[in-house]
């Protein structure tokens, strides 16, 4: 190349990432190192199963990448690059890369790419999160074991390893626990019409038939369990486990367009390797104080430790948190009504336990503070609140000491104000949605997120069926909402730059929480209750609003990804914090962060901007709150 397009390119490259992050002499020696080649349209740049051994940067017209399958990768027009996968991973290219356009096209030498990555991290950090697919492929990322096996992501249709074992539902116990001795399995499907009708267990047998004296001639829809909870054939490992933990049982039929394919069982999930959130479960409940639930709790930070380090997603991480949550709470609350019961104050009245916030919606992490509250039945007998009183008192004490502290807004069941007959709920949601005042929504938002725990359920859907139907009414209700959606701005400047705390204790940090996933459940929230939807889940209700129109989908599903990479990097940022110590919190130092973690908040806290702005521009009346 002359001397003038030498500088042409030099100053080309210095308008493109990672290019314009090199040092001016290194970025200026370049271009004599460089070939410049013209590719016409629908020639192959790279091709599967070829060698490659250049860099590829486009400075003019356009480029496809596909992989083996043929899948589209990417595509990219000036300053986009190719090749990087290959330079790292080795000859041949795993990729397809075609020119889309008539493209003119620089090859760096894969040596002179070596070179600039051992010299410049930051230049090897850019091709990293190149080769990542930057914030979606973040967001995506597989768990695998050593052997590149799936770990919490394999499916429940490769667990079921051997042969289906089944009887239809005219059959004896006699028949079935015969069946079930000769072909050496736990459990076996009671059929009806080819459909799962049942199922029955050694447990069933043990507890249904030889303890209490069943006679064996008898049907076995008699001691069977009775439409048993599935799951699809691809439901993830997590799924089931997760499923198991929180009912409390030990086999799930795996079913097909309705057809039963196998039966999954706990055993078959601890072959899995590094699976252990299902001993910290079992383990909690087999607790018999208060004791033993706090010295099982204190594992659940090395627990996301192990998560974090597997590349588990922050979905899956939150849920396995929330479900150590759920447990913890549970037995709690058992062992405080079997206290009750001893010191002489009878059995509980009906009532619903419901917990808010994070843990309602699946999404707890670390560090975590309580929050829950009571649904006590309108027709409980007088005296009731006291129980209640007292039972709650219990467990907050309970679960403060197993790391959960109390919550500052006193937004506890231990607060008179929280637990109320269903009578007085009714009303108090009533209130918020009808009568809005901005503060009181402001305090009550959290009350919008919330699952039934323990009790009766029916107490709690009573209030979710209500809730539903009245909140896509409530104008200035649904705008107190959107404004405190769009209030917590993501700490992004006008150059994209972090905006970090400028004094006190968290001098020079960034707050993950507040403007990252706050913000996102803040947006979510909003299009949930305008939509009436009912599902809490942060994830469910953008993607639901988005197939409801009344969220963009491109824009709820880069909500959904924005969602799960800033809540890894907070999940990655507390494990360390609890692994040295500390009491994990939100707030995260930019220089304790990698390049690429760096440039992938950067555009994930842009995708949460940009959609508090379709939110305020769509949503203009909530300025007159």
């Amino acid at each position: 190349m002359a001397d003038t397009e030498l500088a042409e390119v030099a100053d080309f490259l210095a308008t493109h990432a990672p290019f314009d992050a090199l040092p001016g002499p290194v970025r200026r020696a370049l271009p004599a190192r460089m070939t410049v080649r013209y590719h016409r349209r629908g020639a192959h740049l790279m091709a599967v199963g070829v060698d490659s051994h250049d860099l590829v940067i486009v400075r003019s017209g356009a480029i496809e990448i596909r992989d083996a399958d043929g899948g589209l990768v990417d595509r990219g027009a000036e300053g986009a690059t190719a090749g990087s996968t290959t330079l790292v991973g080795g000859n041949p290219s795993r990729f397809d890369v075609l020119a889309i356009e008539d493209t003119l096209a620089l090859h760096l030498p894969g040596q002179v790419f070596h070179e600039l990555s051992r010299a410049h991290p930051d230049f090897a950090d850019h091709f990293d999160a190149e080769r990542a697919d930057r914030l979606r492929t973040a967001a995506s990322s597989v768990a695998t074991n050593a052997a590149g096996e799936a770990i919490l992501r394999t499916s429940a249709r490769e667990l079921t390893h051997r042969e289906l074992v089944t009887v239809p539902d005219d059959v004896t116990i006699a028949d079935a626990a015969r069946v079930m001795t000769d072909e050496g399995v736990s459990s076996l499907l009671v059929l009806r019409g080819g459909r799962v009708a049942g199922i029955l267990t050694d447990r069933d047998l043990r507890r249904r038939v030889v303890a209490v004296g069943t006679d064996p001639a008898g049907p076995v829809t008699s001691v069977m369990t009775a439409d048993p909870v599935v799951v699809a054939a691809d439901a993830s490992a997590l799924e089931l486990l997760l499923t198991m933990t929180e009912r409390t049982i030990h086999h799930l039929p795996v079913v097909e367009g309705g057809r039963p394919i196998g039966v999954v069982t706990t055993t078959d999930l601890m072959r899995l390797e590094r699976v252990n959130i299902v001993h910290v479960v079992g383990d909690v409940a087999k607790q018999r104080d208060v004791a033993g639930v706090v010295a099982v709790a204190a594992r659940l930070p090395r627990l996301v430790e192990q998560l974090v380090a597997q590349d588990v997603s922050a979905d899956d991480i939150t849920r396995a948190v929330t479900t150590v949550g759920d447990a913890i709470e549970r037995r709690l609350i058992a062992l405080a009504e079997e206290a009750l019961v001893a010191e002489g104050h009878g059995r509980a009245p009906r009532y619903c336990w419901m917990v808010l916030g994070s843990r309602a919606r699946h999404e707890q992490a670390l560090g975590g503070d309580q929050d829950h509250a009571v649904i006590l039945a309108d027709d409980a007998p007088e005296g009731a609140e006291d129980y209640i009183a007292a039972l709650a008192e219990r467990v907050v004490a309970g679960l403060e000491a197993c790391g959960y502290p109390r919550c500052e807004g006193d937004v506890m069941a231990s607060n008179p104000r929280w637990r109320q007959r269903l009578t007085g709920w009714r009303r108090e949601f009533r209130q918020w949605i009808h009568e809005p005042v901005a503060d009181a929504v402001l305090t009550a938002s959290i009350f919008f997120d919330s699952r039934a725990l323990v009790g009766d359920e029916a107490l709690h859907s009573r209030l979710v069926e209500d809730v539903a139907r009245w909140a896509p009414q409530g104008r200035m209700f649904l705008a107190h909402l959107v404004k405190q959606a769009v209030a917590n701005e993501p700490p992004l400047g006008f150059f994209r730059g972090f905006v970090l705390a400028r004094a006190g204790e968290h001098k020079d940090t960034l707050d993950l929480k507040r403007g990252g996933v706050g913000a996102i459940v803040d947006l979510a929230r909003a299009h949930a209750l305008a939509t009436g939807l009912v599902s809490v889940n942060t994830r469910s209700r953008l993607l639901a609003a988005g197939r409801a129109g009344a969220l963009d989908p491109m824009t709820a599903a880069s909500l959904v990804d924005a969602l799960e990479f800033i809540s890894h990097v907070r999940l990655a940022h507390q494990s360390r914090q609890a692994a040295a110590g500390a009491h994990p919190d939100s707030r995260v130092r930019p220089s304790d962060l990698t390049a690429f973690e760096r440039r992938s908040l950067r555009e994930a806290f842009h995708v949460v901007r940009e959609a508090q702005q379709a939110l305020a521009y769509r949503t203009p009346g909530h300025y007159f709150t």
